[in-house]
């Protein structure tokens, strides 16, 4: 596992690039999240980059790598990726030798068009949030909200890869078939009831063979990190076709996901005790590990804005929906979703997703969905200018952010992931 604090993780660590030494800033010396970009407006092919301060160095003019293919990287051994990882935080840091060289593969991010961070082959969507699944569940089953294997099995189905955007992606208001209680018959519509859901994006780096499982103690070799992650949910059409499958047009024609990916190494100083309640059922062995229950889990601030179109237009601040902590919301750890992921033989491949699932905490103001924040759209939200949302209407802009920090540590960000709803 990449849990062992290095150099690159040194507090006092600056960078020769100003911005990055800046207080809150996400992308200090020591993050260095990679990330696709060309250009903006070039139309050059999209090449591997890293994220310093409000700058992207372009990781093959350096000389680090010889590929502008991302999951090649991510396909390289963890030894490897942590010695690339030291190459470029020695040669950012204050008084580098290449730091003449270097300032010339520097682009600013504000100049830069970025594309999602690697070629998605498969994505897989868990449900990882226990108080996420039981206030959902008493939405659709009120009689039985969590079902009886949700505590022993890592819940999930597989996704749409194809309809996944970077942050700033536009997409059109979802059409399917809804059916109101009282109706006779479905009936073919936009969408009424459009939701946002507050997810970490993990991805895969090295895989496996089909038909050999990937066990708890090298599940941490398999993964490559972390980015923001928000699978949009049409919950009318959800609540009519989604059973007995699971949902399929109400999550498939948008997510999106933030441009920067944040190694499993850079998040080293945040890991924490994965535990469970006393009372709840403990993980079956093959999802169990020392290294899992002693630092399996990660410590990520998560939250949620939303910006109107009449805000937008008023000039006026975003407003914060809600705000979490993966530590309180998180039921699972990703070392036990690979490990339950490849259990029966499934083959992973670099560049693969494994969507976490909505991340809401205990309280109702930790909320990751506006299905959970305003009780199914009964209790509508009002908002500083008097306009209420039950659920998203056009031109909603919906913006998540997410960071790490504690005492001892260099703050490290996420960046952030933006979508915005458009009229059908």
């Amino acid at each position: 596992m990449n849990n062992e604090l290095n150099a690159t993780h040194d507090p006092a660590l600056r960078s020769w690039v100003a911005s990055a030494n800046e207080a809150g800033c996400d992308f200090p010396i020591q993050n260095l999240p990679f990330g696709r970009f060309r250009p903006a407006g070039s139309g050059e092919a999209f090449r591997i980059g890293v994220a310093i301060g409000d700058q992207v160095l372009d990781l093959k003019a350096t000389g680090l790598v010889h590929t502008d293919d991302m999951n090649v990287l991510m396909a390289k051994s963890p030894t490897e990726r942590q010695t690339l990882r030291a190459a470029i935080s020695a040669g950012l840091a204050e008084g580098s030798e290449q730091a003449p060289e270097w300032a010339k593969a520097l682009l600013a991010q504000s100049a830069a068009e970025m594309t999602v961070p690697c070629r998605i082959g498969d994505y897989t969507d868990f449900y990882t949030s226990v108080h996420h699944a039981t206030t959902v569940g008493k939405q659709f089953r009120p009689d039985n909200p969590l079902l009886p294997n949700y505590k022993w099995v890592p819940i999930g189905y597989h996704g749409r890869a194809s309809s996944i955007g970077v942050s700033g992606q536009r997409f059109k208001r979802p059409q399917g078939q809804t059916k109101a209680p009282d109706a006779s018959a479905p009936s073919l519509g936009p969408s009424k009831r459009l939701d946002y859901e507050l997810e970490l994006g993990w991805f895969v780096s090295q895989g496996n063979a089909q038909g050999e499982s990937i066990g708890m103690d090298a599940a941490e070799a398999h993964l490559f990190g972390v980015t923001l992650f928000n699978d949009w949910s049409a919950r009318d059409i959800q609540g009519w076709e989604y059973q007995p499958l699971g949902p399929f047009l109400s999550k498939n024609f948008a997510s999106t996901v933030s441009p920067w990916l944040v190694t499993t190494e850079a998040l080293a100083p945040f890991r924490v005790a994965f535990e469970r309640p006393a009372e709840d059922p403990q993980p079956l062995p093959y999802l169990d590990s020392e290294t899992n229950r002693a630092k399996g889990a990660f410590s990520i601030e998560l939250e949620v804005l939303l910006q109107t179109a009449r805000m937008r237009e008023a000039g006026d601040e975003l407003v914060r929906l809600s705000r979490t902590n993966t530590t309180r919301a998180a039921y699972w750890t990703p070392a036990q979703l690979i490990a339950h992921h490849t259990v029966n033989g499934c083959n992973l491949q670099p560049g693969d997703l494994l969507g976490s699932g909505t991340l809401s905490g205990p309280e109702a103001s930790e909320a990751g969905s506006l299905m959970e924040l305003t009780s199914g759209g009964k209790q509508p939200i009002t908002l500083p200018n008097g306009e209420q949302r039950s659920f998203l209407e056009d031109g909603d802009a919906l913006i998540m952010r997410g960071w790490c920090e504690r005492e001892g540590a260099a703050r490290i960000g996420l960046g952030e992931v933006v979508g915005i709803v458009e009229a059908r």
